[in-house]
C-alpha cells in the first residue's frame, strides 16, 4: 500500500513525513532506538523510495549516513507511548540475555498486563501495589503514570536489574531519594509535567529474592494488589513463587489478602500448567482473566498471554 501511494505523488513528502515521525522525531532523537534497528528501518525506506520515480532524498540518506557512522552500544533506548499520549521510555540491553540475566528486556507479557492495568485502572487507584519481577520497569512505570496507585513498590533480586530500573524511574520523571531502609533501595516521588497524575505515587525499588525472604520483608510491603509478568518461566522457582506469596498474604493479619494477578506468555504449556498444579496442591484459587482484542501496544509476534487472577 505504501509503495503504491509513493508511485502516484508527485514527491518525497510522503516519505519526508514518514521520516519525521520515526527516526527523527523529537523522542528517538533524543533517546535513540538501537543502531541496527534504526539502520534496517532506514534501508528499508530507502529501498521503497527507489522503486519510485521521486528524485533521490538527501535527508534520508543523510540520516543513514549518520547512522552508519555510529558505534554499535550494548544498550539501546525504548519509547512507549500511553493512550495519553506520554511516553514510557526505557534503557533496554539489546541481547536478550545480558549479564546473566533475561530481566534486561521488556517481555511481552508486560505490555500485556500494563494494558489490562489501564483498562482496570479502579483496581490501582489509591492502592499499594507491588510488582514481582518488575525487570527494568515498563509495567509499573505505565501504571503509575495512568492508574494513580497510593504506593508502587518495584521488586526483583539481581543487581544489575535493579540499577537499570533505577536508572529508568529516573528516566521517566521521578526522583529517588538518599535516605532507605537496607532492603529498601529507593523511595521517590513524580517530578515536574511528566508526572501528569493529580496524585503522585510514591515509589520504592526493593531488592527481593523469594527463595530467601525475610519474615520482615512481607511486614515491610503490606500490598494491596500483588502483580508479576513473565515470571512463569522455569519450573524450579515456581514453588519459591508460590511460597513469596503465601508469605505476604499471611503478613497481612487481620487485613484482607492482596489481590493478585500474574501475567504469562505461554512458551512451554508443560512449565504453565505446573505452576496451575502447584497452586491447587497449595489450595491457592485461580481463574483466567478474560483477554482485551485491541492492542495499545506493538508486538513483534502476537503471543500467546494470559492473566491469572489468584484468591490467596
Amino acid at each position: 500500500e505504501l509503495e503504491q501511494t509513493l508511485r502516484t505523488l508527485p514527491d518525497s513528502s510522503l516519505l519526508v513525513d514518514i521520516l519525521h515521525k520515526t527516526i527523527l522525531h523529537p523522542l528517538c532523537v533524543k533517546y535513540p532506538p538501537s543502531t541496527k534497528y534504526r539502520r534496517c528501518f532506514l534501508m528499508e525506506l530507502i529501498k521503497k523510495h527507489e522503486g519510485t520515480a521521486a528524485e533521490p532524498l538527501d535527508e534520508l540518506y543523510d540520516a543513514l549516513a549518520g547512522v552508519l557512522n555510529e558505534e554499535e552500544s550494548t544498550h539501546c533506548y525504548k519509547n512507549y507511548l500511553l493512550p495519553t499520549g506520554e511516553p514510557v521510555t526505557l534503557s533496554e540491553s539489546v541481547a536478550v540475555v545480558s549479564g546473566g540475566t533475561t530481566g534486561l528486556v521488556t517481555w511481552d507479557a508486560a505490555l500485556h498486563l500494563a494494558q489490562w492495568a489501564m483498562g482496570n485502572s479502579v483496581l490501582f487507584s489509591d492502592r499499594t501495589v507491588l510488582e514481582l519481577g518488575s525487570g527494568i520497569g515498563f509495567t509499573g512505570i505505565a501504571i503509575c503514570k495512568t492508574c494513580s496507585p497510593r504506593t508502587y513498590i518495584f521488586s526483583d533480586c539481581h543487581p544489575g536489574v535493579l540499577k537499570q530500573l533505577t536508572e529508568n524511574i529516573h528516566l521517566n520523571g521521578f526522583i529517588v531519594g538518599p535516605e532507605t531502609p537496607p532492603r529498601i533501595q529507593t523511595k521517590s516521588q513524580g517530578q515536574g509535567a511528566e508526572a501528569t497524575n493529580c496524585q503522585t505515587p510514591e515509589l520504592i525499588v526493593a531488592e527481593l529474592d523469594w527463595g530467601s525472604v525475610t519474615e520482615k520483608q512481607p511486614l515491610d510491603l503490606q500490598p494491596d494488589v500483588i502483580i508479576a509478568a513473565d515470571v512463569v518461566y522455569d519450573p524450579e522457582i515456581i514453588l519459591a513463587l508460590i511460597g513469596t506469596l503465601q508469605n505476604l498474604a499471611t503478613s497481612r493479619a487481620d487485613r484482607e489478602p492482596p489481590e493478585v494477578y500474574i501475567a504469562s506468555t505461554i512458551r512451554n504449556p508443560d512449565t504453565y500448567h505446573l505452576f496451575q498444579a502447584e497452586l491447587d496442591k497449595v489450595g491457592i484459587r485461580w481463574q483466567i482473566i478474560p483477554s482485551h482484542s485491541n492492542s495499545i501496544f506493538l508486538y513483534d509476534v502476537q503471543p500467546n498471554i494470559t492473566i491469572l487472577q489468584l484468591f490467596i
